[in-house]
């Protein structure tokens, strides 16, 4: 084997590969964020909405996870377009990564609402707590004590999954590292670092979601 390895085209591009990080990073947090607030309203309409509400829900949890991530990427993309919906690819990305994550949070949360026992929601009303309180207080809090490490398994995948939106020219990580290849032709090396770069931020949300963790979420569980 006669191939030299030549890291110094790849490292020379580092203000790149440093942009290409943050886009990666910014659409990641600004994902996991909207998508779980559409998590959670979709489960509390799930749990407790009307029929026809519930029916809706289950419609889209059921699309999108039986349908590829890059399929809907390119629906938001390529399709919507052709009735007047234009976007630039990074809100198209945001979008695509929003709605993927909701259907997937939403299951999740909902089961840890349905493992919520009945008696903690009769108290809450006997303390005369209104309905949102109730599930705020009572349902949703310990309901995603319990199942956080599920949740966030969920968004450092969201931010693997990223990788994909390079397809549609967003300027990610990948995408850099393509445009970088195309360039260098110095493949191994290109992809050895942005690797290693994919290594280092799936390990840097895990830690941040520790300590949102150890923050938020770390109290006695009396039940």
């Amino acid at each position: 084997m006669n191939y030299q390895f030549q890291f110094d085209a790849v490292l020379a591009a580092w203000p790149l590969l440093l942009k290409g990080s943050w886009i990666t990073v910014q659409l990641s947090l600004t994902a996991t964020v909207l998508g779980l607030i559409v998590a959670v309203l979709c489960a509390w309409g799930k749990t407790g909405g009307p029929t026809w509400l519930r029916f809706v829900i289950q419609a889209y949890i059921e699309l999108i996870r039986n349908t590829p991530f890059l399929v809907q990427l390119f629906f938001f993309f390529f399709a919507l377009p052709v009735f007047g919906l234009r976007w630039s690819p990074y809100q198209a990305a945001l979008t695509a990564m929003v709605v993927n994550l909701g259907a997937y949070a939403t299951e999740i949360i909902r089961a840890g609402i349905e493992s919520i026992p009945k008696g903690q929601v009769e108290a809450g009303r006997a303390l005369n707590l209104k309905g949102w309180e109730i599930f705020r207080f009572v349902i949703l809090k310990p309901a995603l004590k319990a199942i956080y490490p599920a949740l966030t398994s969920q968004f450092i995948l969201l931010m693997l999954t990223s990788a994909v939106v390079s397809v549609i020219s967003a300027d990610d990580l990948t995408s850099v590292a393509a445009t970088l290849q195309s360039q260098t032709f110095r493949s191994f090396e290109i992809y050895i670092v942005v690797t290693a770069i994919y290594l280092g931020l799936a390990l840097a949300f895990a830690a941040l979601f520790k300590l949102v963790h150890r923050q938020f979420l770390n109290y006695p569980d009396k039940r």
